[in-house]
């Protein structure tokens, strides 16, 4: 699949040479968090008897005939070069079989991977008309990650009890339960599009495709207006701009998004892609599946607790500062707290008593302090 292939003298470029992983285990590219986030989630209270009882409820046979039925089987005979595209992704991280991919019509640009008994591949034709060969090569790869994962099954129970929790909404309790769950699968999902975007770079191997997928899902299809390094640019500004209002708001907006946004996608990418893991990877060094079994539940804990710490102590945030100082043993608790949310307060802090001494606005021969 990887082989170089000749096409009119040239050589095309879907069939450049790229390195293949055979037995890559999922561990090789899974983000801790997508790891430590589903132990989370098969521990919240209630969601085995939710799971177990719709997994015999769902109904895949009809979401495959509706997709058979009302969307177009990608083949060698249609979308030939999607087909391709799929083919050497499988081929590249060793998914011995290939999945059924169709293409929906929508103008929204939008992949998914579904299923219980197999997973199946949608994408839209927004996304194909919006990205080039390389950009699409990285996408099919990320949906194929998601297959090699297993995570098509939490993916396909999260859609269904999201359509579920609008209609039982006026069910307090019933609702409360659900929407308990649904919060869970979330913040699992979201770190489930960090894996399958590394996953998507090991098939593309190609950061910078990576990266421009990226921008064009965010800003459309005006690639010659926009820059991937001022695009990077965004998400650091979005990271440490603002006070703990904003940090707040962050968690907010954040909350109902089943991926994270797209700036903050692209700089974890290009960290990863930067990474000594990932040369690791590339030079063919990496965990196989044949190992899986000796992995130890408690390394991957281990190794996502490490990860959030390391994530806690290099953000620029100022919630994740504040956590960072309070875990560091910073004191002044109430006051950085007080600065962090200055802004809603308009009022001047009234000046203390002066001391004999004391120079014009200074307070105990202490310097003037922003009230921010």
């Amino acid at each position: 699949m990887s082989d170089d292939h000749q096409h009119n003298g040239h050589e095309s470029v879907p069939s450049r040479q790229r390195r293949r992983f055979p037995g890559i285990s999922t561990r090789a590219y899974e983000h801790p968090a997508d790891r430590s986030a589903l132990v989370a989630l098969r521990k919240l209270t209630g969601f085995d008897t939710v799971f177990k009882a719709l997994s015999g409820l769902l109904p895949e046979r009809s979401l495959r005939l509706l997709f058979l039925s009302d969307s177009v089987r990608v083949s060698d005979r249609q979308f030939a070069h999607l087909n391709d595209m799929l083919r050497d992704a499988c081929y590249i991280l060793d998914l011995e079989k290939v999945p059924p991919m169709y293409v929906k019509q929508d103008p929204n640009p939008n992949a998914m991977c579904i299923g219980l008994d197999e997973p199946i591949i949608v994408v839209t034709t927004g996304l194909v008309e919006l990205l080039d060969e390389e950009e699409m090569r990285a996408v099919v790869g990320h949906e194929v990650g998601h297959a090699l994962s297993g995570h098509s099954v939490y993916r396909t129970v999260l859609l269904f009890l999201t359509s579920l929790a609008v209609r039982v909404a006026w069910i307090p309790l019933g609702n409360v339960a659900i929407t308990a769950i649904v919060t869970a699968l979330r913040e699992w999902f979201r770190k489930s599009e960090l894996s399958a975007d590394r996953a998507g770079l090991l098939v593309g191997q190609d950061v910078r495709a990576s990266m421009r997928g990226l921008m064009k899902i965010a800003g459309g299809n005006h690639l010659h207006e926009m820059n991937v390094d001022a695009f990077l640019e965004q998400a650091e500004e979005y990271e440490a701009g603002g006070d703990l209002r904003d940090s707040v708001l962050k968690i907010l907006n954040v909350l109902p998004r089943s991926h994270p946004f797209t700036t903050v996608r692209a700089a974890e990418l290009k960290k990863w892609a930067a990474s000594r893991d990932f040369q690791r990877i590339m030079d063919g060094h990496y965990p196989r599946r044949e190992e899986d079994r000796d992995a130890s539940v408690r390394d991957s804990w281990r190794d996502s607790a490490s990860s959030y710490a390391d994530e806690v102590r290099s953000s620029k945030d100022p919630l994740m500062k504040l956590v960072s100082d309070i875990a560091g043993g910073a004191g002044d608790l109430g006051g950085r707290v007080r600065r962090g949310f200055g802004g809603f307060t308009s009022a001047e802090p009234k000046p203390g008593p002066r001391e004999p001494g004391a120079g014009p606005g200074t307070e105990g021969g202490e310097p003037p302090r922003d009230g921010a």
